[in-house]
């Protein structure tokens, strides 16, 4: 049975802003690590929409840009949406049932499926189906925007603590 993990980078105050900081080098290959790692992610819209980025090759890219680009595109990806119409290159749209879609997962795969996605991630925690939470903080203060814990905040229990690089903590909880 394949373990749900909503892991994301986000700021001291708790939101998430793919604009305002980014991934240093360290970080980012521990996102290459982690893409190479997971049986594949569930995105809702607009996180997959941001992510599709990755699906065609830009000439400005770096060597780590490309190599997290080819994780991406190899991995299988499932898109909850109620909108869009299809979706890209080894990918699934998941339409009306995203419960029953996402525990069909659950059992079908083994290893660690991604849910990229608050909103997605507040629904999914909602139900019970996320195993485990990673946040990633960066040293950053937003003040306001997508909040990591999107609805009701679950009851967690602190697992593991570590630094990724010089000033990224990363903090693992699990449901309590």
């Amino acid at each position: 049975m394949a373990k749900l993990v909503f892991a994301m980078n986000l700021s001291l105050d708790g939101y998430i802003d793919h604009e305002h900081f980014a991934p240093g080098p360290q970080l980012f290959r521990h996102w290459i690590d982690y893409e190479r790692s997971i049986a594949g992610s569930v995105y809702g819209r607009r996180m997959y929409e941001i992510m599709s980025y990755w699906d065609e090759e830009r000439p400005e890219w770096t060597e780590d840009e490309r190599e997290f680009a080819e994780a991406w595109r190899r991995q299988p990806k499932w898109v909850a949406s109620r909108t869009l119409q299809s979706v890209g290159p080894n990918a699934t749209l998941i339409g009306e049932d995203v419960e029953a879609a996402i525990r069909d997962l659950k059992d079908q795969h083994s290893g660690e499926i991604a849910i990229a996605g608050a909103r997605l991630a507040g629904s999914l925690a909602n139900l019970g189906l996320i195993d485990e939470y990673r946040l990633y903080f960066h040293p950053v203060v937003l003040g306001g925007g997508q909040p990591f814990f999107d609805g009701a905040r679950p009851k967690l229990r602190l697992e593991a603590r570590d630094l990724i690089g010089e000033d990224i903590v990363r903090l693992t909880y699990v449901p309590a």
